[in-house]
């Protein structure tokens, strides 16, 4: 279910859990006053198991092609 954030006049801002569905809250829990839903950015998860291999490989393969490259360059010189 996801988390949404409110904002009381008189308690301050809030989390509630609600299904995808249901409507928004109109009245707050603690003092029944006026509320309004906050727009905010959505937390994120990275899941699974080739997300930081996937990264690694690419700067490994980027060190080993620039110390080749040095390696020809002090053959050259």
């Amino acid at each position: 279910m996801p988390t949404y954030l409110y904002e009381c006049e008189k308690c301050g801002r809030f989390e509630e859990f609600q299904n995808i569905n249901d409507d928004a809250l109109e009245e707050c829990p603690e003092c029944s006053g006026e509320v309004k839903r906050i727009i905010g950015s959505p937390g994120i998860i990275f899941k699974g198991s080739n997300f930081y291999v996937n990264q690694d490989k690419k700067k490994a393969t980027k060190s080993k092609a620039t110390k080749s490259k040095e390696k020809k360059s002090e053959k050259v010189s």
